[in-house]
């Protein structure tokens, strides 16, 4: 029935609703259950993000004191320099091999070309041919969790879908040695994306202790096993992976808080910033060591990735008219790739991805020979232009010499005081490129011409290119994309107002951030990340101008680039705010016709068999009876931990009667953390639990393992409120019920206040302001 209100929008909140019985066929009138979809044909599940205070877990706690709390907070902290130690290596790795890579290709190709063109054109294809094929072979055969950037994945994980091998160590591994492939392979795309999903891999087998399945895991690191406490880590690492990505560790804070977590509090942003420090710590000690030349090339360029700080130094009222084009050209460009991408995304998986494996390993070579063969054979088309006279003391040189990253590269020029401007922009790695087209005082340095035909070009490469079975980031496409037709304006603007205080690698500053904010719809971090990446202050208004333009545009025509992708991969995001239909809906109006499935407080062991066998719920209502014989719900139990209970046969007894103690008539009680569901994974499965037939005849009293206390709300709630309640709570069922009959007490303001006690000694107590029954 819901899905009949929003058909539009049932993929960010998917509900389960369902009449609820007791146990012996009768009724309980009025009370449902509401749930996220934890089922689909994706097989994505939802986490449990709440905690579930069953008698064991309130054991736990009662007898932890001060000292574990102390030592729980220290464990936590050094886990956020673990996640930022690990992500920084990580980063530092990637970036040796891929600009090393690059460096030593075409260092070789500018030797070769010398002597013969043609021969340099086949080893360039040849070279970026075996990059890509060792990408996309390592996707395909080892890990295919690791494919494209993994931010909707991520995003989704912290909304509170978990979806099968996004975290697990293989994954970590094909995500960078085949980000060192395709990146350094010369594909439309960047690494940036890619290093967000390596942050939260590392972050999360930190939390679980490592890789059990590859005999890599320690128990001492064992410290975190509940998605409450893995939600915590992944947020840093995701933050880590910005942060070492554009080694900009306040950009990588926003990043986590804007765009990927769907829960924040304050005490998560001290250790997701400390986090991020550690990254750019360790990435600066890695470049100060890289750049006596252990590291070949990288290391290079300082830690500031785009410096432009010696750029243009005011800017005139006069300006703002062509700025704010460029927001609405960054709106208009972003939107359209965005669908672009919807189509193609779509077109692979209903068409060409079905095919197998072979199909994504030829799909990324052709790929791959296309983009070489136009990256090296558009600059020979195009004719050379002078190198223009240079100031005193200027340090830019022209032409460069082959193989020499900077402005003005001599590619198949006839005299040697010449340069190509397509082939400075195009035969270039990607970080190069927007080096160049942010560079100030190069005014004239490329041709009109160029830039379109490079906009047009990398334009479509990278649509093409995005979806392809290799791990792909959009950041670095974006920003070339922004900057190519922010130069293009500048242009312009230089020719009509003719002054000499304006720089048109400004303006490719702008359109960078434009096009993605128009794509990706990122302000506050996006923001920050541009000052950072690029060391210029003075242009945060011009910035923040076309980032409010270009989003307000893009928002007109779609939604962002993770979110549409997210949908198309079956991600069942609860985005930030409810759909306006639900104003109009209760709870109650939404509910449906059938019958929950519940369980009595003690089942026999053979019905739980054939109820986890007969469907794929979930949480299942827990079912007593008060002394007039009248149903009570008295908690929710998991389906997660009634496989724990059946495989590890915990309190099974032969007796159809509760036990006499709240917590169970065994001695011995199960440990909390025995519950806990190993990351990224499908955990048990009914099938694979063995039982005897003695084991079935034998029955289990679920009072102390089920969540006592689950969220409810009354059945005539807007929906509006059950669902902030919902996605910021991080729940996955809430109960449904009639309008209570009486009220035990009301808890103010003050009733949450803990006060100590002078008089006694340091106790403390929650002052009790309930009124008496009414």
């Amino acid at each position: 029935m819901l899905s009949n209100h929003f058909e539009n929008g049932t993929e960010a909140a998917r509900f389960a609703w369902s009449r609820l019985s007791h146990s012996d066929n009768g009724e309980l009138d009025g009370v449902g259950l509401l749930s996220t979809s934890t089922c689909n044909r994706n097989g994505v599940e939802s986490l449990d993000y709440e905690v579930i205070e069953n008698y064991g877990y309130r054991e736990e706690q009662a007898q932890r004191g001060n000292l574990f709390v102390i030592y729980n907070a220290g464990v936590k902290w050094f886990f956020a320099l673990l996640i930022g130690i690990g992500t920084g290596l990580a980063a530092v790795f990637i970036n040796i091999s891929v600009e090393n890579f690059a460096g030593w290709k075409f260092a070789l190709i500018f030797n070769i070309i010398h002597k013969s063109y043609l021969a340099g054109c086949l080893i360039y294809i040849l070279i970026n041919l075996a990059l890509v094929f060792s990408s996309v072979y390592i996707i395909t055969q080892f890990a295919p969790a690791a494919a494209g950037s993994g931010i909707p994945e991520i995003k989704g994980y912290l909304n509170g879908v978990d979806i099968h091998g996004i975290l697990l160590f293989r994954t970590l591994i094909g995500k960078i040695f085949g980000s060192i492939g395709s990146v350094g392979g010369g594909l439309a795309l960047g690494k940036e994306g890619p290093l967000v999903h390596t942050g939260a891999c590392i972050a999360s087998l930190l939390g679980q202790g490592g890789s059990t399945k590859y005999h890599l895991s320690s128990r001492w690191l064992q410290g975190f096993k509940s998605d409450r406490d893995r939600r915590d880590l992944v947020t840093c690492g995701c933050a880590a992976g910005v942060a070492a990505a554009f080694r900009a560790p306040v950009g990588g804070v926003l990043f986590a808080l804007e765009e990927v977590t769907s829960w924040w509090r304050s005490q998560l942003m001290w250790r997701v910033f400390f986090t991020s420090a550690i990254v750019a710590v360790v990435v600066r000690v890695a470049m100060g060591w890289c750049k006596s030349g252990n590291c070949g090339h990288f290391g290079a360029g300082g830690f500031i990735i785009w410096d432009i700080s010696d750029g243009q130094e005011d800017y005139s009222f006069e300006e703002l008219l062509p700025m704010a084009l460029i927001g609405v050209i960054g709106g208009l460009l972003g939107a359209l790739f965005n669908q672009l991408t919807i189509y193609v995304t779509r077109w692979r998986r209903n068409y060409l991805h079905k095919k197998g494996n072979r199909v994504k390993i030829f799909e990324a070579c052709l790929i791959s020979v296309l983009t070489s063969v136009i990256s090296f054979g558009l600059p020979l088309l195009r004719n050379c232009s002078p190198c223009p006279v240079s100031d005193a003391g200027s340090e830019i040189e022209c032409p460069r010499a082959p193989g020499v990253d900077g402005n003005y590269v001599n590619f198949y020029c006839s005299k040697d005081n010449e340069y190509n401007d397509l082939a400075t922009i195009f035969f270039n790695t990607q970080d190069d490129a927007i080096r160049n087209l942010f560079s100030a005082k190069t005014i004239h340095e490329f041709s009109a011409q160029s830039l379109l035909t490079f906009l047009v070009m990398f334009y479509t490469l990278a649509v093409v290119t995005f979806g392809t079975a290799v791990p792909a980031g959009q950041f670095v496409p974006g920003i070339v994309i922004g900057s190519t037709y922010g130069r293009l304006v500048g242009i312009f603007t230089v020719n009509h107002y003719k002054k000499l205080n304006i720089e048109e690698g400004t303006y490719a500053l702008l359109g960078a951030a434009s096009f993605l904010g128009g794509s990706m719809r990122m302000t506050v971090s996006l923001c920050v990340i541009m000052v950072e990446i690029t060391n210029n202050l003075k242009f945060l208004p011009l910035i923040m101008l076309v980032l409010l333009i270009s989003k307000a545009v893009g928002d007109v025509f779609n939604e962002g680039l993770y979110e549409e992708q997210a949908r198309l991969r079956g991600i069942p995001l609860l985005e930030s705010k409810p759909k306006y239909e639900m104003r109009k809906m209760t709870a109650r109006e939404v509910c449906g016709n059938q019958k929950v499935l519940s369980l009595p407080r003690v089942v026999k062991v053979a019905d739980v068999v054939s109820i986890l066998q007969s469907n794929k719920h979930n949480g299942f209502p827990v079912i007593d009876h008060t002394r007039n014989g009248e149903p009570l719900v008295i908690g929710l139990m998991l389906r997660s931990h009634l496989l724990v209970i059946l495989q590890s046969r915990i309190d099974f007894q032969h007796s159809p009667l509760p036990s006499h103690s709240p917590g169970g008539s065994r001695a011995i009680r199960p440990n909390y953390s025995e519950f806990a569901k190993p990351v990224s994974s499908k955990g048990i499965s009914i099938d694979d639990i063995y039982l005897s037939s003695d084991d079935l005849e034998m029955y289990i009293d679920l009072a102390p393992f089920l969540n006592p206390s689950p969220y409810v709300v009354p059945e005539d709630m807007s929906l509006t409120k059950v669902y902030n309640l919902f996605r910021q709570l991080g729940l996955r069922h809430i109960f449904v019920v009639p309008r209570a009959s009486r009220v035990i007490g009301v808890i103010t303001r003050k009733d949450l206040l803990i006060e100590e006690e002078t008089e006694d000694s340091t106790t403390t107590e929650l002052q009790s302001t309930s009124r008496s029954e009414t």
